[in-house]
């Protein structure tokens, strides 16, 4: 009887360890697993706002050439204000 007793306990003990070992064992993978996510969400946000980014700065990049034109005589500028005489006040 007493041999069965203790075959009972070491059967209770090793399922014990086991347990443990299984749980630590799971504890370790779910941690290795949410350090995989945070890195994958960490590269999607970086290379999101890289493109937001670069879209920004291509829109405002669109139509911003600048045409300048070299005003030699008052009477070369067609169409504006200073053609009618409102340059220096005068009507």
């Amino acid at each position: 009887m007493r041999e069965t007793m203790e075959e009972v306990k070491r059967e209770v003990s090793n399922l014990k360890t086991e347990e443990k070992s299984f749980a630590m064992e799971m504890l370790s993978d779910y941690k290795r697993q949410n350090k995989r996510l945070f890195v994958i969400i960490l590269v999607i946000l970086t290379f999101w706002f890289a493109t937001i980014g670069y879209l920004v700065y291509i829109l405002n990049d669109i139509g911003t050439e600048v045409v300048t034109q070299e005003i030699t005589d008052v009477e070369s500028i067609g169409g504006s204000v200073t053609n009618k005489g409102d340059i220096y006040g005068e009507n």
